[in-house]
């Protein structure tokens, strides 16, 4: 049975600075108070142009991103490779809101499609459709078209040619290409799009992928749906399976809203959805396309199973695991190390317009229970066996 003890392999690619310097971001993220504290410093100091970029990117940076630029990805690029992992290029810039920036975002994704194309190191592309279009568009159309006024008609077709745009660039690069999941208020106008995405572009193979958020009480029944739809229509079912980014914010604004969260009750149903979804995928392998982005060990282990049950190849291109740049090293590693396809979402952009998504990230390795502890665990236990071994 795979295991995932092995730090050896999970660290292999890691210098003792890399080590150490993991070790003492992982202590600090561990504390609220402390993340709390860096988000303002970081805040007030590039305001104030204090210069903490280069000590920001020899960290924090360091730590979560590959780069600045594609260009400056390379080189993360070739290590993972290195180990039989794969990068999901993925542009962090977060919070630009007109219309110029909204078309730069578009044609810097395409950049990283037409990077991902014909190397092996890089599976996949991806966006976000909030990098693209104003949030406020996407919202008051969550609830369908019918209601919308033409200014927003008008609004929300110039975004949903940007995906096209961006997905028919995919589909001539043959690049599969995720759409990241977002908030619930807005994410059915995402899902319709991109729906719509797979019935055009996803005929011979899988070429968009949607995100779908377990951790959502609904989103099995979604993916039921939405693969039977696939199935009936003849097109491949891409889909990348995540727990989610935003419980928190999702509970606080169903209790001040007033209306039911959309959020399972419990880690223990998110799971196990999170689980069924994986096993259901799989069974319809013939119609779909998996990619399991988790970093939790015993759904590791339940994809293992399912792919050893069905009798599905480890290399099959149809199915992936994929973990964050500076996180989960022990599974990425040792998946890839047993023949599993793997990727690393490997951010990039600007430090300054990069410190919004790196704050987020710290923030949610905080709330979640366990994560920053099961990484210190492993770190120290790698700089034990260095040491013993000299």
């Amino acid at each position: 049975m795979l295991t995932f003890e092995n730090t050896e392999i999970a660290f292999g690619s890691k210098t003792n600075g890399d080590l150490r310097r993991a070790y003492i971001l992982f202590r600090l993220v561990g504390n609220p108070r402390l993340v709390r504290f860096g988000k303002w410093f970081t805040d007030f100091c590039f305001r104030c142009r204090i210069p903490i970029r280069g000590m920001v990117k020899k960290t924090i940076f360091k730590q979560f991103c590959g780069g600045e630029t594609i260009k400056e990805c390379d080189r993360t690029i070739a290590q993972l490779g290195e180990f039989g992992i794969g990068t999901i290029l993925d542009y962090s810039v977060e919070g630009k809101t007109s219309e110029a920036d909204f078309d730069s975002t578009v044609n810097e994704i395409i950049d990283t499609i037409h990077r991902a194309a014909n190397d092996t190191h890089v599976p996949f592309a991806v966006f976000k459709v909030t990098g693209i279009g104003r949030f406020g568009v996407l919202e008051s159309a969550n609830d369908g078209e019918e209601s919308l006024n033409e200014q927003q008609r008008s609004d929300l077709k110039i975004i949903s040619d940007r995906i096209q745009h961006i997905c028919e660039a995919a589909h001539d690069a043959q690049v599969p290409l995720f759409i990241d999941a977002e908030e619930t208020w807005i994410q059915n106008t995402v899902d319709t799009i991109v729906l719509n995405m797979m019935r055009l572009y996803n005929r011979e193979k899988a070429i968009v992928y949607n995100t779908v958020q377990m951790y959502r009480h609904d989103r099995l029944e979604f993916v039921r749906t939405h693969l039977a739809i696939a199935k009936d229509e003849n097109f491949h079912y891409g889909i990348k399976l995540v727990r989610g980014a935003y419980m928190e914010k999702e509970r606080e604004r169903a209790l001040e809203k007033g209306y039911d969260s959309p959020i399972q009750p419990n880690k223990a149903t998110c799971d196990a959805d999170f689980n069924a979804a994986v096993e259901l995928i799989l069974e319809n392998i013939s119609h779909a396309a998996l990619c399991s982005g988790s970093h939790n060990e015993d759904s590791a282990h339940v994809l293992i199973n399912a792919m050893q049950k069905l009798e599905l190849e480890k290399s099959d291109k149809r199915i992936w695991c994929a973990q964050l740049l500076g996180m989960s090293d022990h599974i990425s590693y040792n998946l890839a190390y047993a023949g599993y396809n793997v990727a690393k979402y490997v951010p990039y952009g600007p430090v300054k317009e990069v410190m919004p998504y790196l704050i987020r990230r710290a923030n949610e390795n905080t709330s979640v229970a366990g994560q920053t502890s099961r990484e210190l665990s492993l770190l120290i236990r790698e700089r034990n066996r260095r040491k013993l071994a000299r």
